[in-house]
């Protein structure tokens, strides 16, 4: 069963601790700053934290942003997550589907400091729909990497 929910991480290191705990090979991760983003790398980019980014693999996304308390984190999975993490469930019955995503160009001006990606993972990239199964509405869209496709 599907699962969203949230947890506050109170510093950095929290922070890190818990993307370490839901790494799985391959991952990637996408940091935003207001003047910049890190495009979406293999590895955690040295300048981290930053005040908004994500972490995402075949089986979830973990998005975080900074608040007053440290960072609020967001749980979007197929799966449960582990029971020592302690996320607080958003609703309760989540249907997914996965589907294909693109790429914008590289040139693409709507970045106009450029977007990096690794280009083994532009065939890979999908986006996970996390619909309520009571409502039909689509709440949450996670970016993923297609288990179908050899990387």
């Amino acid at each position: 069963m599907s699962f969203v929910g949230y947890k506050q991480a109170s510093s950095p290191a929290e922070l890190r601790k818990l993307l370490q705990d839901y790494y799985q090979q391959p991952s990637y991760y996408f940091l935003r700053w207001s003047h910049q983003v890190s495009g979406i790398k293999a590895d955690l980019p040295a300048n981290f934290p930053s005040p908004e980014g994500q972490m995402f693999n075949t089986e979830l996304e973990l998005r975080w942003k900074q608040n007053n308390e440290g960072y609020q984190v967001l749980f979007l999975g197929r799966n449960q997550p582990k029971l020592e993490s302690k996320f607080n469930p958003i609703g309760k019955d989540w249907i997914t589907s996965d589907r294909k995503a693109h790429f914008y160009d590289k040139d693409e001006t709507k970045f106009p400091k450029g977007f990096t990606y690794p280009e083994k993972l532009a065939l890979a990239l999908g986006q996970r729909y996390f619909q309520d199964a009571q409502t039909s509405t689509i709440h949450f869209v996670a970016l993923t990497v297609c288990k179908n496709i050899k990387l």
